[in-house]
C-alpha cells in the first residue's frame, strides 16, 4: 500500500506538468523559452569548454583549488550538453501534447539539474571552506588540502547527489526536503566561511598596520603580495556564489509557491521561467572566470585566437 500511495504521488506530480489544463495557455511563452534556451546550451558548451582547456594549462593556482574550478566548470557543461537540450524536449512535447514523452522528459529534466545544480552548490560551498583553510592552516595548508583528498570529496558529491535525486523516484518529498536543507546548510556553510574570511584579513590588515616600520622588509613584502593574490581568490569565489544565489533564488521561491499553493498555469509558467535562469549561471560562469581569473583570461583569450587563425 505504501508502495502503491508514493507511486501515485510520483504520477500526480508528473502528470500536473503534463496536462493540457496547467499547460495550454503556455504554449507562446514556451516557444520563446526553448529559443533562449538552445543559445544558452551553445554558450555554456563553448564557454565552459574553453574554460577545461584553460583549467588544464593553468600552472600557478593550487592543484586542490583547480580541481575544484575544473569540476564546477564540468557540471556547468553537462548543464548545457544534457539540462537544457532535455528541458527544450520537455516543452515541445508539451506543445505537440505528447504526453507519454512529456511525463519522461519531465522526470529527465528534473533528475539531470537536480543532480547537477546539488553538485554545483556543494562544489562552490567547499571552494569556501578551501579558501578558510588556506587563510587558516597558512603552511599546514598543503598538507591538509591534497589533491587527493579534493578529488574524494568530489566524487562523494556525485554519489551523493545521485543518490538524494533519485529518491524522487520512490517519493518526491524525500528529493524536495533533500535539496531544500541541503540547499539552506550550503549557504550557512558559505556565509560563515566567508564572514570569517574578511574577519580574519581585517584583523591581519590591523596587525600590518601596528607593523608599518617593517613594510622594507622583502619578506614582509612577499606575505603582502601573497595575501593580495589571495583576496583576488576570495573575490572570485564569492562572485561565483553570488551569481549562483541570484540566479538559483526566483527557482527556489517558485518551488516553495508550488509547494504551498499547489500548481496553476500561472505558477507553471513561472516555474519554466524560473528553471530558465537557473540554468543562465551556467552561461555567465565562464565570463566570470575571465573576468575575476586573470590567468584564466589569457589562456582563453589565446586560445580563441588560436582557433580563429586555424580557422581562417
Amino acid at each position: 500500500m505504501a508502495n502503491s500511495t508514493q507511486q501515485g504521488m510520483l504520477k500526480t506530480y508528473e502528470e500536473q506538468f503534463c496536462s493540457v489544463e496547467i499547460t495550454e495557455t503556455a504554449h507562446t511563452p514556451l516557444i520563446c523559452l526553448s529559443v533562449i534556451n538552445v543559445f544558452l546550451s551553445v554558450a555554456a558548451f563553448l564557454g565552459n569548454g574553453l574554460i577545461l582547456v584553460a583549467l588544464s594549462k593553468e600552472a600557478t593556482l593550487h592543484p586542490p583549488s583547480r580541481l575544484l574550478l575544473r569540476s564546477l566548470a564540468t557540471t556547468d557543461l553537462c548543464v548545457g550538453i544534457v539540462a537544457e537540450p532535455l528541458i527544450v524536449v520537455y516543452w515541445i512535447s508539451v506543445m505537440k501534447q505528447n504526453w507519454k514523452l512529456c511525463r519522461y522528459a519531465q522526470s529527465a529534466v528534473y533528475l539531470a539539474g537536480h543532480i547537477l545544480c546539488s553538485v554545483s552548490m556543494l562544489t562552490l560551498t567547499t571552494i569556501a571552506v578551501e579558501r578558510l583553510l588556506a587563510l587558516l592552516l597558512g603552511l599546514r595548508y598543503g598538507q591538509v588540502v591534497t589533491l587527493k583528498r579534493t578529488f574524494i570529496t568530489i566524487t562523494g558529491f556525485w554519489v551523493l547527489s545521485i543518490v538524494g535525486s533519485t529518491m524522487y523516484f520512490v517519493d518526491y518529498i524525500i528529493t524536495f526536503r533533500f535539496g531544500y536543507v541541503g540547499s539552506l546548510l550550503c549557504l550557512a556553510i558559505s556565509f560563515v566561511c566567508y564572514g570569517k574570511i574578511f574577519f580574519t584579513l581585517r584583523r591581519k590588515q590591523q596587525h600590518n598596520r601596528v607593523q608599518h616600520h617593517d613594510l622594507c622588509d622583502s619578506a614582509t613584502i612577499n606575505k603582502q603580495f601573497n595575501i593580495a593574490r589571495y583576496k583576488n581568490a576570495v573575490n572570485s569565489a564569492l562572485w561565483l556564489q553570488v551569481a549562483l544565489i541570484f540566479f538559483y533564488l526566483p527557482y527556489v521561491v517558485v518551488v516553495t509557491l508550488v509547494a504551498a499553493l499547489g500548481l496553476s498555469p500561472s505558477i507553471y509558467l513561472a516555474r519554466q521561467t524560473a528553471v530558465t535562469l537557473l540554468f543562465t549561471n551556467s552561461s555567465l560562469n565562464p565570463l566570470l572566470y575571465c573576468w575575476k581569473i586573470k590567468e584564466v583570461r589569457k589562456i582563453v583569450k589565446d586560445t580563441v585566437t588560436k582557433l580563429y587563425r586555424f580557422s581562417s
